[in-house]
């Protein structure tokens, strides 16, 4: 393993300059266009076959000989809607965008472990797939390259991920078997009342406190009728003057659970009390559910088993199984973080780790970027991704199952 994490290091130049070019350039769901074409240019200069346009924007790799078992690697390529404020000589060059969640990280990282593994394909005991995978903010893009077939011919058998958390340190990996991600979902509550002039709210129908009192018992789905994961309010809209009431007012905001049928309950009680509230206080509600909700990441617990293995391997890693579930223990905050990673579970299993931080960058923008000459944590995860991909390993583990 010494020697693949030396490889690693050995493209580290070529590595960073990659993920800088990425973080330059943002682009959102299904238009990461530059992004998939830089994808497809590198892939072309190490000679690697590939299969565009899948989804949009989607990029599928393949290393191997086409025979034996079957192992896909993905990585996510979309950013977000932030304005960055870092200083930093490679922030982003794109008003209003930004790869605030690490997805450039994994795009360089997944493309530093195809360098290597075509370095050593010929050792290849079966075939590994590449998979970039557009749309991850909201677009459901992996469900799209499910639909696509992207797991057939040949059919997949195993499939890994990973993504950058800014709550590690370096040298750190967390994961376990089970539910990692919540189920996920986002709402838009508009409220429709009758307008009119502060000084006599008497002739007007208020939404303003209509929505006051939906948000307060939108809270009460989390306290008194499902476990502690949602909904949250992220937005309120209505009103342009500070003495005049509007005539609507919109809410939007997310919902998680950490089982579909969890998931199904909240959507059905944001429902029924933003359409009984508002007929309560003479208004009315539209109530639309914008984004397909995504599934729970239930790790598979034989991936896990293999992945770990590969971690420890790696430098000698310390990995944070034991203590995932503690309340205490930071990484129980990925439970409520919702991912499009879940799609890729229809009869496949998977995988998804979270290993070393991400720069602050791209966690918070108003904090300063900090220097990663060695760019370590996007080193390590490369021969980490080239361990769990090889096939004699994963035949192994079957076989020890």
């Amino acid at each position: 393993m010494t020697d693949t994490l030396n490889e690693a290091k050995g493209i580290a130049e070529w590595i960073v300059g990659i993920r800088r070019q990425l973080h330059r350039h943002p682009e959102l769901m299904y238009h990461e266009f530059k992004t998939s074409q830089l994808v497809r240019d590198t892939l072309d200069q190490l000679g690697i076959p590939y299969i565009h346009p899948v989804a949009e924007t989607g990029v599928v790799a393949t290393l191997g000989k086409g025979d034996g078992p079957c192992v896909a690697l993905r990585a996510d390529m979309d950013a977000l809607p932030i304005h960055e404020e870092t200083d930093v000589p490679f922030r982003s060059e794109v008003k209003d965008l930004m790869h605030a969640c690490g997805h450039d990280c994994h795009t360089s990282m997944l493309l530093g472990a195809a360098r290597l593994l075509k370095a050593h394909e010929a050792e290849l005991r079966g075939t590994v797939k590449l998979i970039f995978q557009p749309a991850e903010e909201g677009g459901a893009g992996a469900d799209r390259m499910c639909q696509a077939g992207v797991l057939d011919n040949p059919k997949v058998e195993r499939i890994f991920g990973l993504h950058v958390w800014p709550g590690m340190t370096t040298g750190q990996v967390a994961g376990a078997a089970g539910v990692v991600l919540a189920a996920a979902g986002a709402f838009e509550i508009t409220i429709q009342g009758k307008g009119g002039h502060g000084a006599m709210p008497h002739l007007t129908i208020d939404p303003i406190a209509c929505v006051a009192k939906l948000i307060v018992e939108l809270q009460t789905i989390v306290s008194r009728e499902t476990d502690p994961f949602a909904p949250t309010v992220g937005s309120i809209r209505g009103g342009e003057a500070m003495n005049v009431i509007p005539a609507s007012v919109k809410i939007t905001g997310t919902f998680r659970s950490l089982t579909n049928s969890g998931i199904a309950l909240v959507k059905q009680r944001i429902q029924e009390m933003s359409l009984g509230i508002a007929t309560t206080n003479r208004c009315q509600a539209t109530v639309a559910f914008p984004i397909q909700e995504y599934p729970p990441t239930i790790n598979d617990e034989s991936c896990w088993a293999v992945s770990r293995k590969a971690a420890e391997a790696v430098v000698g890693l310390l990995v944070l199984a034991a203590a995932w579930n503690l309340p205490c223990h930071q990484p129980l905050a990925l439970l409520i973080v919702g991912g499009a990673a879940s799609f890729w579970l229809v009869n496949f299993s998977y995988l998804m780790i979270f290993p070393f931080p991400m720069p602050p960058s791209m966690y918070a923008v108003k904090l300063a970027h900090e220097s990663f000459a060695a760019a370590s944590f996007l080193l390590h995860g490369i021969p980490f991704g080239c361990l769990i991909a090889t096939c004699r390993r994963l035949r192994n583990q079957a076989t020890a199952d």
